[in-house]
């Protein structure tokens, strides 16, 4: 017996009921909570990729697009399958030390495993240099003066304060890439003070160990943006301080540079080494992207391709947990599947949009935005392109939220799709009130921007109570096996979120032109820069 038909049943009444209303104004409470109800339900075990449990809620999400009439997207059905090397540390024989002095693994360094399988073992001198950030736009080269080829470069979390949000956040995960770029083998990342403010060091230990994945290239070696990077690590306040303990500048003075309104401290040699040891074991495994479509109705328009996304996986089990030992996953990212789910069907029942639409549910985007990533660069549009992402990931669902921030939406003419969708559910547009925490390349969108795809993800706003619930949630349940359906989930505020998104991709779909980048716009010029541009209108 099928484990599916509860949630389904009480998903499809609504689309049966309401298939003459407008699209948005089907979605109804009841569907949203059944749909996370069986995504965050412990039969699921956390949907981590690879397992059997994420397996069943693709054949949940590729069930129900064959129910709403959406097509496949190619003649290989509902799935994309997605190859992956997966790769995991042995933490009881690996080592870290600085200058010869060992620090323990989970308590005062973080580093995951090799690239690839065996034992290793990789050291160098160490170099400072700085944010580690090479932008000639914002007259910032971190790099300028010091020499890391064959080195480690440490260099300081985050981007320098000042520096827009977005943009801060983009440098932040391109730091290996710049340092390899340079010569270096290795990177160090010494947290500042406000990175420990937002994401105490304390709350990293106790997430559970995961293989570390990038999916597998044609030949089988695993896809790397920084291949010639032997090793990533992250160091607590112990390791930090030994790192700088002979610096002709003190790490003391360094952070609080740092911490000042476009402080950015300048590179220089260390006298100080590090070595890391450790043995990987590697192993493959298959997970899919489920994805669906709806034909665009305008011969015209109908080879350009909207697209709403949300990852479809989670954290699994600690099996070595005492209790509660299951990620549900309820928050992070039922709910935003759910509303994938809902788009899907209100836009299926109603007039078939212009341009076509794709439906993507992706896995892995907890060990790194891959399974998107891996989307963005085998497209399954065939002579088609996909124009603009919406991506629908942990909206936070506890309040009745009064305001979105959309990520994105000041880059591209996509925002006035934005602007208009929020005006018709009633809810405003509010600047990003976490900078600190680079929202905007945390989640799968990015990996299109990446592709030079105009792309916008909401975040449910701080007003009417909505901070203190989005910090709690945060601090209290996020990555946690608490993210489950215990927490008191606003119903109203999940449709509320669909039919808010649901509109947005109508209005894209529909839109006489699709979305440009501004000719502005920071990522339009750095991801897109042959493509065609509008120019930001005047205030």
């Amino acid at each position: 017996m099928s484990i599916i038909p509860r949630a389904f049943l009480l998903a499809a009444l609504p689309m049966i009921i309401g298939a003459t209303d407008a699209p948005a104004d089907i979605i109804t409470p009841e569907a949203m909570r059944a749909h996370i109800e069986f995504l965050a339900s412990d039969s699921l075990e956390g949907r981590e990729t690879g397992t059997r449990g994420y397996d069943i809620s693709a054949e949940y999400v590729a069930t129900l697009f064959r129910a709403m009439g959406l097509q496949p997207v190619s003649n290989k059905g509902w799935f994309q399958q997605v190859p992956f090397v997966a790769n995991l540390v042995d933490e009881k024989s690996a080592k870290f030390s600085i200058n010869g002095k060992e620090f323990a693994l989970r308590q005062d360094v973080r580093f995951g495993p090799a690239r690839k399988g065996g034992t290793e073992a990789v050291e160098g001198d160490i170099v400072f240099a700085g944010f580690g950030i090479d932008d000639p736009k914002n007259d910032q080269n971190d790099y300028k003066g010091i020499d890391v080829k064959g080195k480690i470069v440490a260099v300081l979390s985050g981007f320098p304060k000042g520096m827009a949000s977005d943009v801060g956040a983009h440098y932040g995960r391109s730091k290996a890439k710049m340092a390899e770029a340079r010569g270096a083998i290795g990177i160090v990342t010494v947290r500042t003070l406000e990175t420990e403010k937002t994401r105490p060091w304390a709350r990293n230990l106790n997430d559970p160990q995961h293989p570390s994945m990038g999916w597998a290239q044609a030949d089988g070696s695993r896809f790397d943006e920084a291949p010639a990077i032997r090793f990533s690590a992250q160091l607590g306040d112990k390791a930090a301080q030994e790192l700088f303990a002979t610096a002709p500048k003190k790490l003391e003075a360094i952070l609080a540079e740092a911490d000042k309104d476009k402080g950015r401290p300048k590179g220089f040699k260390l006298k100080a080494n590090a070595k890391i040891e450790r043995t990987t074991s590697s192993a493959t495994v298959t997970s899919p992207n489920v994805i669906g479509m709806i034909p665009g109705s305008d011969p015209a328009l109908a080879g350009e391709y909207v697209l709403l996304m949300a990852h479809l996986d989670h954290n699994g089990v600690e099996a070595t947990k005492e209790g509660d030992k299951i990620y549900n996953g309820a928050m992070d990212n039922a709910s935003g599947t759910a509303t994938l789910l809902e788009a899907a069907r209100a836009l299926a029942s109603g007039p078939k949009p212009r341009r076509s639409v794709i439906f993507a549910a992706v896995t892995a985007e907890e060990r790194g935005l891959l399974g998107s990533d891996y989307l963005a660069r085998n497209p399954v549009t065939a002579g088609g392109k996909v124009v603009a992402v919406v991506n629908l990931d942990m909206p936070i669902l506890l309040y009745d939220f009064q305001d979105v921030i959309a990520f994105g939406a000041e880059h591209s003419t996509m925002g006035d799709a934005v602007a208009k969708a929020a005006e018709t559910q009633g809810v405003s547009l509010s600047p990003d009130p976490m900078p600190a925490e680079g929202l905007f390349t945390r989640s799968d969108h990015y990996s299109f921007v990446r592709q030079g795809v105009p792309s916008v993800f909401l975040m449910t706003g701080f007003k009417n109570g909505g901070e203190k619930q989005f910090q709690d949630f945060l601090k209290t349940h996020y990555h946690k096996v608490s993210d489950d359906l215990a927490l008191p989930f606003d119903w109203n505020a999940a449709a509320k979120f669909a039919r808010l998104n649901t509109a947005i991709a109508a209005e894209i779909a529909n839109a006489p032109a699709a979305p440009l980048w501004y000719s502005d716009s920071f990522f339009g010029k750095t991801f897109a820069p042959t493509a065609a541009k509008a120019e930001r209108p005047k205030p």
